[in-house]
């Protein structure tokens, strides 16, 4: 019961009481008018002193008495108002009031909570309305008497309150973050967002622990977090995560904050949970590419400088069986040497492809057209194997290198025949995708026109272990000696060159599905012409930079065969000054592209100077893309990558000194 209320009561009955006796009183000394007035005298005192808004009227409502709190509460003027009407001092009295005062007359006793009232003025007050009858010395109803508060303030203040709680109730039910109470492992409050992040009805919640959606493995560390918190350790960290799992069975990361409180009366922790399982999986994808861009540097810093060692090898060998007869008998052992260089060329081109080195020849190719053929070959190879294709009518084109795009394929359709060594089935798909949002996966796929190309197999499949190691370059689950574990690793780094993307999704014992996203383009595919191969022979001076003794010793040699007459550098600074000196003799600088001191670059930019007519083919254990993509496009005239046989040289060079 408020305050109000308890002083309201009273005060009513004991008005009644006094205005009885005075009746009495005045009854029985009627006699003198003198005793009437001092009665009269007395109730008004009374009703004036009375600490709350009371007024007494009489049955045309002229007031009799009035406490100060009625003058002050309605901001009357201080003036008599005895014998005045009260509709005349409040003219602007509802009609329902007037109403509820006839029936009060009647002997209803009308109480009302709380309504407001507008003053003369325009003024929006809130009133607590209670009216009684009183009744005379006869028992006949004699007037009312009114107790009416002005609430006005208290009520402001409770509609700001309330309009306070209406917002941190929109604020909590509409929040992204889980907000929810936990008292003794119990929910006692939730809002909708941790409902769905838990994937359950309010009445299912809470008839549930907390615990129950938390990962088995996570518990021990949630409950001891938590039971921490209530003995009010400060040490603890502000925001900490673990896994839950709610009730459809799906598994999420998440981060929990929580302060300890009080709920009524009790212990308790507020909570406020989000899903961070996105951001976890971005936060890995980020850290596995970080890996293996720095694996991948490694892998390619290695592949140069083999390529280097193999072009020494090729050179020599290719100088060799162009002086030897077939009918020699070391003409096997010099054809064995060059088909060694070649496998081993092979495996430095898929650590560069792994490292990103590059794309060779870029140009728009049908995908489809290039599938049909890897399928074809593979599938007459592999018998136990059926292939079943579904291929994207007016597929669009790629720009890509064919041979990496082809090399990809293959080591796709090789590691699904592996996981499958008794037979199986496999799945070749191609479509034109367009993405209007980024796709979220093991990859952060931006929007925009895909070729996507999918390789599913029915083997063994792997777990998740696996699935993330996959890509990583000489990891292999094969029995030592059973493979180079380079497949998947150069097949990552070629898509990832080519602006896309690759998704490997399996599970252990149900085979894997690997996903290519490749970037779309607008172009025609141009079809592929296989050309003869021919040596081509020459004259004139060339001028031979490499900082690889070996390599200018081979070169050297090489470009004699071919009938040119031979300079060397084994520096940039060297090859600047001896270009200076017989600039108007050299037609043609073969400049390599790492060197320490002044590089392949800078030295082509001080040929440049001296003779802005200078050709110049570039040659690197890297691919044509990066830094010599850079150096083409500044007006170098081609680019041969190491390791190299005589023919291809001869080839380079004839094109570039005859301007084709």
């Amino acid at each position: 019961m408020l305050p109000t209320q308890a002083l309201i009561k009273p005060t009513y009955e004991e008005l009644v009481r006094k205005v009885q006796a005075l009746e009495e009183k005045a009854a029985l000394h009627s006699q003198t008018e003198e005793a009437l007035r001092e009665s009269e005298k007395r109730l008004r005192i009374f009703i004036e002193n009375t600490p709350a808004p009371v007024a007494v009227c009489d049955l045309q409502m002229r007031y009799l008495a009035y406490s100060r709190r009625w003058i002050t509460d309605y901001k009357l003027d201080d003036r008599n108002l005895i014998g005045r009407s009260h509709y005349d001092v409040f003219e602007t009295i509802p009609s329902r009031w007037k109403a509820e005062h006839k029936r009060c007359f009647a002997g209803e006793i009308i109480e009302n909570e709380e309504e407001p009232f507008v003053r003369a003025n325009g003024d929006l007050e809130w009133v607590r309305r209670k009216v009684y009858p009183w009744r005379n010395t006869n028992g006949a109803i004699g007037g009312l008497i009114m107790f009416t508060e002005v609430i006005t303030e208290r009520k402001l203040a409770q509609n700001a309150l309330i309009e306070s709680e209406e917002k941190y109730r929109k604020l909590v039910d509409n929040a992204t973050e889980a907000i929810f109470i936990i008292q003794e492992d119990t929910v006692t409050f939730s809002n909708p967002k941790t409902l769905e992040i838990l994937g359950c009805e309010n009445e299912q919640f809470r008839a549930l622990r907390f615990n129950e959606f938390i990962h088995p493995d996570d518990r021990q560390l949630a409950s001891d977090m938590r039971r921490r918190r209530l003995a009010g350790e400060d040490s603890l960290p502000t925001t900490y995560s673990f896994r839950v799992i709610n009730r459809h069975g799906t598994e999420f990361i998440v981060e929990l904050n929580a302060v300890r409180i009080l709920w009524e009366g009790r212990p308790a922790t507020l909570n406020f949970m989000r899903n961070i399982t996105e951001q976890k999986n971005l936060e890995a994808s980020l850290q596995q590419a970080q890996k293996m861009e720095a694996i991948g540097t490694l892998a390619g810093g290695i592949a140069h400088d083999f390529n280097n060692l193999l072009l020494g090898i090729q050179g020599c060998n290719s100088l060799m069986m162009m002086d030897t007869d077939p009918s020699h008998p070391h003409h096997d052992h010099l054809k064995s040497i060059e088909q060694c260089v070649k496998r081993a060329t092979n495996l430095t081109r898929q650590l560069l492809g792994y490292a990103r080195g590059g794309k060779y020849e870029v140009r728009p190719i049908d995908i489809n057209q290039i599938i049909r053929t890897i399928a074809d070959m593979f599938g007459r190879t592999k018998k136990d194997i059926v292939i079943h294709t579904a291929y994207q009518d007016e597929v669009w084109t790629v720009d890509a290198d064919r041979t990496q795009i082809e090399q990809v394929l293959l080591n796709l359709l090789v590691n699904s025949s592996q996981a499958m060594p008794r037979g199986g089935s496999l799945y070749l798909k191609t479509e034109n995708v367009n993405l209007t949002k980024p796709l979220i996966s093991q990859h952060n796929i931006p929007p925009g026109r895909y070729v996507k190309l999918s390789v599913k197999d029915t083997g063994c499949g792997m777990d998740e272990a696996i699935r993330k190691r996959v890509f990583e370059p000489f990891f292999s689950t094969k029995q030592r000696g059973q493979g180079t574990g380079l497949g998947l690793a150069s097949t990552y780094g070629i898509v990832r060159n080519h602006g896309g993307f690759i998704i490997v999704d399996s599970i252990k014992g149900l085979g894997a599905t690997f996903t290519l996203f490749l970037p779309a383009s607008q172009k025609q595919a141009i079809e592929d012409r296989p050309a003869a191969r021919l040596l081509f022979t020459g004259e004139g001076t060339v001028l031979l930079v490499d900082d690889e003794e070996m390599m200018l010793a081979v070169g050297r040699e090489m470009l004699a065969k071919l009938g040119y007459r031979v300079l060397t550098a084994n520096s940039g600074q060297k090859a600047v000054d001896m270009f200076s000196r017989h600039r108007r003799q050299i037609k043609l600088v073969i400049l390599d592209m790492i060197m320490p001191g002044l590089s392949g670059s800078d030295t082509f930019d001080r040929l440049k100077e001296i003779d802005p007519s200078v050709k110049v083919l570039l040659s690197s254990g890297f691919s044509v893309e990066g830094p010599a993509r850079q150096i083409l496009e500044r007006g170098c005239n081609g680019f041969i990558q190491k390791p190299f046989d005589l023919q291809t040289f001869s080839e380079k060079m004839r094109r570039i000194l005859d301007g084709t």
